[in-house]
């Protein structure tokens, strides 16, 4: 082993430093570039512009000349390196370079460590000398392997601010974490690093590792503003040139990559973003080539770029929650596809239906079937070592009740209990009227009328009554829908109308629904058309209802996977990410908070972009819009999206379900008394706005601090300018000027990120796994819409046929069920909202504590929601057949449990 040493240098040179922030599993490729002084006896860091250079190749073996002469104020500090043995990572790895990297380790040359001071020299006014020293391999534990290094450090050296680090493999590593031990008695300090450290070979630059304390701009100790400062210039990037795969560059771009018109010209799609036609958030630039046939899209590649940091862990027992998604997309859904020769065959009958959760389909052989099945454990089920065959687990509504889906009270009990309960609202006006051009879309006004209501409630109450004491609701579709009817009629295999669905709140708080209006705009030379269908005691009344139903569905479904889903978590999200990159220091403590809301947030929505919303992709393919559906998230961005409204209690208020009122709990009186989501919701709101105001609070006491960090006015002007620059001139975007605006707006990133998602997510397979209670899509039109005779005589006949037929195919049922059981599911590293005390949190005693008192208060949550699941007076979430309503219940165990909240968005 190499002796302790510093870097000496008898000429001028640049050395490239390399810019870390400590998010999971990152490589450099940010670098901070740095200079060195003439000097004869260290290598010295000056405040001089920096210069492009490369690393000094001689490193001497001696002790600084700073280290003070007198033995007694040298003192002896170990650093062990931990780093994790990966899945095809270095230490698994065979072959050539394998026995190179062995040779490293039995010359003591595995990693390079440095410590940096995080205090400047007092004589000189520079930073301090580093001290280097190589990190041998001592021992390996399980899938920990450890290296040592030894340093001789003098008592001026002062506090330590970062170690830089070098991998002399020729394989990237996972490095976990650093523990000196050493520094002024003062116990073992300990860097986590959780991160993936590139080969010299492949880039020379260093990786740097902040310690856990963290610092606002204005209170950086001096050794290390500079390195704060060049980190963030470097991770923004010059916004050029095509992005590799191990760099660190976080940058903005619209969303030009969805299609693929290269490859068919039928599948060019428009861009969303940067227009005021189809106006978006902002996705992570890649920098690929322009297509040839369309220059303002991007090519495909096999490579979405992820910044490293980002991408899901490689780690062993880290790799659920990538490699599931990934072996749907390349295993089952192809296999399907072969299966399943006829794409528009549906289900002949409900028994056909049933047998995917008993029989199964059979798949053809393929390559690594036992990996497919170790993989996709729920799915793909052994029948010989040679055959597979896909059955799907039953879905924990229909065990509970077979016929949980026919039933219109459990329709209605969704719209507050199930995956998508944020599209109800209050009816406030009356008559309900469009707000489109009716030169273009017809009458504005709707067909369901007064008279029509009353005769439903009747013996309930007058509708003036009703409507004055906020009995009615709405899923309202009309407006969103009607422009998009004719686009999607001139695609084969399915239609669309625009929808209104109204429901009368009963005495119980349980709502029933009363009527759906389905509507056609003028086209094709006909007028509008549209019809009311309501509950019926007569045979073809009934089926109508049910067909209704089928349509008024499957746009749910499609907005709950486009707007609710896709759009308010995920594709809003990664704008915040990228700014908290761009803008915020590994050293901030808002970066340090906000950090575990963001965990492989951009690696799912970069698989998300090449199968699930892409041309062609699984949304297209199964989903009633077709080729339309990121248009119509767009629409819907443009029309409905508002920050102010991501809080819980804001989009309550929004939309009616809500009213301010100080003397009630949270401050708000609920439209609907028992409402799950917005009952456990409003709870976990205060729980996690609590612990957001403890952190808040404790680095700004002030609002001076607040409106001085020029770290976090550049992160909230660069989230609202750019990020979602579409809408920077908005009037409702909060200011940022206190801690409480702080507070407000950190509260709601991190609801969106956990709560929100979750809330949206982890349903997904419980409620949509029987898909005729959320069908994707309608092909078929109602047979009272201009039937010919045939058509009606076959309704007549055959009713149940014909909602079978306008069911999704049997490749799209499959398809999205196969999709939904994973992205369900909960992987053994998931990471839970106050579950785990980061070691940033854990270095301050007052964090901790609050961070202590978080994770209490989510534990009582969880009694609180297993309460009112038990209370019989809760009907929308206790009674025979019902499913309770956990899906903000705090922890989980792995797999599709239904229960769980995340931090971030992992899925």
């Amino acid at each position: 082993m190499l002796k302790p040493h510093v870097y000496h240098s008898n000429t001028t040179k640049t050395l490239f430093l390399p810019l870390h922030k400590p998010f999971f599993h990152g490589t450099g490729c940010a670098f901070l570039h740095v200079n060195s002084r003439p000097s004869s006896s260290s290598f010295r860091k000056t405040g001089k512009p920096f210069k492009a250079g490369f690393v000094p190749n001689k490193i001497r073996a001696a002790v600084a000349s700073s280290v003070n002469d007198d033995i007694n104020a040298v003192s002896t500090v170990k650093a062990l390196v931990t780093v994790k043995q990966t899945v095809g990572g270095f230490l698994t790895n065979l072959g050539l370079k394998r026995g190179l990297d062995d040779i490293q380790d039995l010359l003591g040359k595995s990693i390079l460590v440095e410590l940096v001071s995080a205090e400047l020299d007092p004589k000189t006014g520079l930073e301090k000398d580093t001290i280097a020293d190589y990190a041998h391999r001592v021992k390996q534990k399980g899938d920990d392997v450890t290296y040592e290094a030894e340093f001789k450090v003098g008592s001026d050296f002062g506090e330590i601010g970062a170690v830089f680090v070098e991998n002399e493999h020729r394989k990237e590593m996972f490095l976990e974490d650093i523990v000196l031990d050493g520094f002024n008695d003062n116990g073992p300090i300990s860097i986590k690093c959780n991160s993936w450290v590139h080969s010299k070979f492949d880039n020379p630059q260093k990786r740097i590792f902040f310690t856990d304390k963290s610092y606002l701009p204005s209170q950086t100790p001096g050794g290390l503003k500079r390195l704060r400062k060049e980190e963030l210039e470097a991770l923004r990037g010059n916004g050029e040139g095509e992005r590799k795969s191990f760099e660190r560059i976080y940058d903005y771009d619209v969303y030009n990559d969805i299609g693929d018109p290269d490859s068919d010209l039928s599948k060019k799609r428009p861009v969303l973003g940067g227009n005021k036609n189809f106006p978006y958030p902002r996705r992570c630039r890649t920098g690929r080539p322009r297509c040839d046939s369309d220059p303002a899209s991007e090519k495909k590649s096999n490579l979405f770029y992820v910044p490293r940091d980002e991408c899901f862990s490689e780690v062993k027992q880290l790799t659920f929650s990538a490699k599931t998604v990934y072996s749907v997309f390349h295993a089952v859904v192809p296999s399907l596809q072969t299966a399943i020769v006829d794409g528009d065959l549906g289900f002949p009958y409900f028994t056909a239906i049933d047998q995917l959760f008993n029989e199964g389909i059979d798949l053809p052989p393929q390559e690594n079937q036992s990996l497919w099945r170790s993989l996709l454990p729920r799915l793909l089920k052994a029948i010989s070592d040679s055959d597979n065959v896909l059955r799907f687990e039953t879905p924990e509504t229909m065990d509970r009740d077979k016929f949980f889906w026919f039933r219109d009270e459990e329709f209605a009990r969704q719209t507050l209990a199930g995956i998508n309960p944020y599209a109800i609202q209050l009816v406030t006006e009356w008559p309900m009227k469009s707000k489109l051009d009716p030169d273009i879309y017809g009458p504005p006004e709707s067909a369901i009328t007064k008279e029509m209501i009353e005769c439903e409630i009747k013996g309930y109450m007058p509708f003036d009554e009703a409507l004055k004491q906020k009995k009615l609701f709405v899923l309202d579709y009309h407006d969103l829908l009607l422009p998009y009817v004719k686009k999607v009629r001139e695609l084969p295999g399915t239609t669309l109308y625009g929808s209104r669905t109204i429901l009368f709140l009963n005495a119980d708080d349980t709502l029933r629904p009363l009527a759906i209006e389905l509507t056609r705009p003028p086209m094709d030379g006909k007028p509008q058309w549209k019809h009311v269908y309501k509950p019926s005691w007569h045979s073809s009344g009934v089926w109508l209802w049910r067909l209704a139903k089928a349509h008024m569905l499957a746009h749910d479904s499609g907005y709950h996977q486009l707007v609710s889903h896709w759009l308010r978590t995920h594709a809003c999200t990664e704008p915040y990410i990228i700014a908290t990159n761009r803008q915020l220091s590994a050293m901030h403590p808002i970066y340090r908070l906000l950090h575990p809301h963001f965990r492989y947030t951009m690696e799912i929505n970069a698989l998300a972009r090449e199968y699930l919303i892409s041309a062609d992709g699984i949304i297209e393919s199964s989903f009633s819009p077709g080729k339309y559906s990121m248009e119509l998230s767009a629409v819907a961005y443009d029309l409905q999206w508002r920050f102010d409204h991501q809080a819980l209690p804001a989009d309550l208020i929004s939309r009616g379900m809500a009213v301010e009122d100080p003397s009630a709990p949270h401050g708000l009186r609920l439209t609907i008394k028992d409402y799950p989501l917005a009952n456990d919701g409003l709870l976990l709101w205060d729980i996690l706005k609590e612990w957001v105001s403890d952190y808040v609070n404790h680095y700004y006491p002030n609002a001076s601090l607040v409106e001085s960090d020029q770290e976090l006015q550049a992160w909230w002007t660069e989230i609202r300018t750019v990020g979602h620059g579409d809408k920077k001139d908005e009037p409702w975007w909060p200011v940022l000027k206190t801690p409480d605006d702080l507070i407000h707006i950190i509260t709601t990133i991190a609801w969106v990120a956990s709560g929100h998602h979750a809330s949206v997510n982890f349903g997904q397979y419980t409620y949509a796994g029987y898909f005729p209670n959320r069908p994707t899509i309608a092909r078929r039109n109602m047979p009272t819409e201009e039937a010919t005779d045939k058509d009606w005589e076959f309704f007549m006949n055959k009713p149940e046929v014909l909602l079978l037929l306008s069911f999704p195919s049997q490749i799209q049922a499959t398809t999205v069920m196969a999709i939904l059981d994973v992205l369900s599911n909960h992987s053994p590293d998931e990471e839970y909202l106050g579950e785990n005390l980061e070691s940033a949190w854990a270095e301050n005693p007052v964090i901790k504590a609050a961070f202590e008192r978080f994770n209490g208060r989510l534990k009582e949550l969880e009694g609180i929601i297993d309460e009112r699941n038990a209370n019989k007076n809760f009907k929308n979430r206790n009674g025979a057949g019902i499913v309770p309503y956990e899906l903000l219940k705090p922890f989980s165990e792995p797999g599709v449990t239904g229960k769980g909240v995340p931090y971030s968005i992992s899925i």
